[in-house]
């Protein structure tokens, strides 16, 4: 990816394996987040930082060059710390004064330092010469075909046949932190141009938001899911339970979101979100049944199932395959975004399988 970040050597991480506490150094950042005019006071007192920015470093290093033993807990402080500074992107209506480092130079630094060294990370994944030589129409099409309707996983076998009413209640808190801003980053690629691509991603978001009816949005009827539940329904919640693989899949689509440049990977990825949603949603949905909830419990999964169904068709037909005829050159793109979309996803399924059973336990 480009980035204005220059490539240094990092110190090594033996060298760094001093005293890392990454919640105290978490802690230090959101006190940083919180300054008033947080550039100038770095620009008189620089070493407010530096214990953060040392650990910052280390956890650059383990996270990605895998220093044994440590991965876990850097890969989940690096991703809180993205998190907290993609989220000053969205209004959440809480204190004005939260956003006064919303346009602070020295997190741009953090945020791009950290997401150069991660998406170098990420795409080593993937074979993109190969993408580049693909029938980029065929292969959307077969990814669709199959992904609508996939095999039973182990995952999904779990949540079916085996999760416990404490496991559903674990997984709606995490499944929360999205669930209730839902479609907020898609927001963000819809101003420009007016074309039939454009009017589709309208469409989508207009549906997902209940046509602006707060009674009928999405994020409302995952509310009363866990209302019924007497889970927290308050946005971000369950911040400290979510996985770091589930913190990465979002600020992975902040990042799509806010690069232009990113405009086909992000509904590469997107289109793939919504093919394969109602078969998640249809285990979700089983695994409720069969512990006996009630309508309101469950409610919002009848609703994406429904839903989800036509956003994929549109997804494919009215948006990704005519944005391969638009963008003949690059096409490709769509194709990474799909694929890296489903990995992540499948990723982050695996991370909240783990959560879900490591609660049973307690």
């Amino acid at each position: 990816m480009q980035s204005n970040v220059v490539e240094m050597p990092l110190t090594s991480w033996k060298e760094q394996l001093q005293a890392v506490d990454y919640d105290e150094a978490e802690q230090q950042f959101v006190t940083l987040l919180e300054l008033e005019d947080l550039d100038t006071k770095l620009e008189i007192q620089p070493e407010i930082a530096e214990n953060f920015e040392r650990i910052l470093d280390h956890a650059i290093q383990v996270a990605y060059q895998e220093a044994p033993g440590e991965s876990e807990a850097a890969h989940r402080f690096l991703q809180r710390v993205l998190y907290r500074i993609n989220r000053l992107k969205l209004f959440w209506y809480d204190d004005l004064r939260n956003y006064t480092n919303e346009r602070s130079g020295y997190l741009r630094i953090v945020r791009d330092r950290i997401e150069y060294f991660w998406q170098k990370w990420e795409l080593a994944q993937f074979d993109i010469e190969a993408l580049k030589r693909l029938d980029v129409k065929q292969a959307l099409s077969d990814r669709a075909a199959y992904d609508v309707d996939p095999p039973l996983n182990e995952n999904s076998r779990y949540i079916r046949e085996e999760m416990s009413a404490a496991g559903y209640r674990h997984l709606l808190a995490i499944a929360s932190f999205d669930g209730l801003v839902e479609a907020s980053r898609l927001s963000r690629i819809l101003g420009g141009a007016a074309n039939e691509v454009q009017c589709t991603l309208v469409r989508v978001l207009l549906e997902e938001y209940g046509s602006g009816k707060l009674t009928r949005k999405h994020s409302t009827f995952f509310a009363k899911m866990l209302a019924e539940l007497g889970l927290n329904t308050k946005p971000e919640g369950y911040f400290d339970i979510v996985p770091w693989e589930v913190l990465a899949s979002i600020n992975h689509n902040f990042l799509l979101t806010e690069c232009k440049r990113y405009f086909l990977r992000y509904n590469g990825g997107l289109a793939y979100f919504e093919v394969v949603g109602p078969s998640i949603y249809k285990n979700y949905l089983a695994a409720a049944q069969r512990l006996g909830l009630s309508d309101a419990a469950m409610g919002y999964w009848e609703l994406h199932i429904r839903e989800d169904e036509r956003h994929g068709r549109w997804m494919i037909d009215d948006v990704a395959l005519p944005l391969v005829d638009m963008y003949p050159n690059d096409a490709w793109q769509i194709v990474l975004g799909y694929d890296q979309e489903k990995f992540m996803s499948d990723r982050a399924g695996d991370a909240v399988v783990r959560s879900i059973r490591q609660a049973e336990l307690r």
